[in-house]
């Protein structure tokens, strides 16, 4: 019923979705034609690992991330076993707000770049003398439109508010404090830091706010090794920085069609997801 850059939805009843997240990769709004091995397990496998941590904290949608239990829920999905091991995620169904709830720990990536130009994040003031990477006192909640295509847009809690009204953006801004404050945390003992991150909520018919989609993955979240961590300076990310060092090496104009990826360059991309799954969980991939 729906496709993303990287996860195709479907549905199976009127209170449950398949999401099935794939191995394509994009970089600059630009989805390349090669895959990278594994990146879709890890993305479902570490959200599924997280949805596991945060229960007590929050309600989520996952219903099972296990092939086997997905099956056992939904057998016509028997004959499909190889496609969905590890990369499909059993949900319930909600209406997503349209909103993505970014937390910021650090000042990094778009959050850097409006500072530096006009000392405000979002529009928001912000103190003077900050400089690249710092680590922010209270983590700063800062709010984006979904955009369907392109980069979303930085807003204001103010411009939330009318979208959503004052009580909706108060529950989502403490859910969101809540389980960026657990995932750093724990990520940090694990030896990486969030430096910041987009969570995405959604609401039951029965008007229950779930947080759904993807949790503190490299997709959604930059993660820095901590052991390498020096403020005043962009950080090296476990995520799809080679595919974008190599990209940014071509001099390409960041149009499509994207470039064909070298396998060498597509082998790196994949262990770099790879490692993060294994920094954040502690084990390997599952097979």
């Amino acid at each position: 019923i729906a496709r993303g850059k990287v996860r195709d939805v479907y549905e199976v009843d009127a209170d449950r979705l398949l999401l099935v997240a794939t191995d394509r990769v994009s970089a600059y709004d630009v989805v390349m034609a090669e895959p990278i091995p594994m990146k879709g397990a890890v993305l479902t496998q570490v959200s599924a690992w997280w949805f596991r941590q945060l229960e007590g904290a929050v309600k989520h949608h996952m219903i099972a991330a296990d092939a086997d239990a997905i099956i056992a829920a939904v057998p016509a999905l028997k004959a499909h076993r190889d496609e969905i091991a590890g990369r499909a995620m059993l949900c319930r169904r909600g209406t997503v707000f349209p909103i993505e709830c970014v937390i910021r720990g650090y000042l990094s990536g778009s959050a850097w770049r409006e500072y530096k130009a006009s000392q405000t994040l979002a529009g928001e003031k912000m103190p003077d003398g900050l400089s690249e990477s710092i680590r922010l006192d209270t983590p700063i909640f800062s709010p984006a439109t979904k955009a369907e295509s392109g980069h979303d847009e930085n807003i204001t809690v103010g411009r939330m508010r009318e979208v959503l009204g004052a009580e909706v953006t108060a529950e989502l801004e403490r859910l969101t404090r809540i389980v960026y404050g657990r995932g750093r945390d724990v990520a940090l003992k694990r030896g990486i830091i969030i430096a910041d991150t987009k969570f995405e909520f959604g609401r039951t018919r029965e008007g229950e706010i779930l947080l759904i989609d993807e949790v503190m993955t490299p997709d959604s979240s930059r993660f820095w090794p901590a052991t390498q961590y020096e403020p005043g300076r962009d950080q090296p990310s476990f995520d799809k920085q080679p595919l974008r060092d190599w990209l940014e090496s071509l001099g390409w104009n960041k149009q499509a069609p994207g470039p064909d990826l070298p396998p060498e360059v597509v082998a790196a991309t994949s262990a770099r997801y790879l490692e993060a799954y294994r920094r954040i969980t502690g084990d390997d991939l599952p097979d």
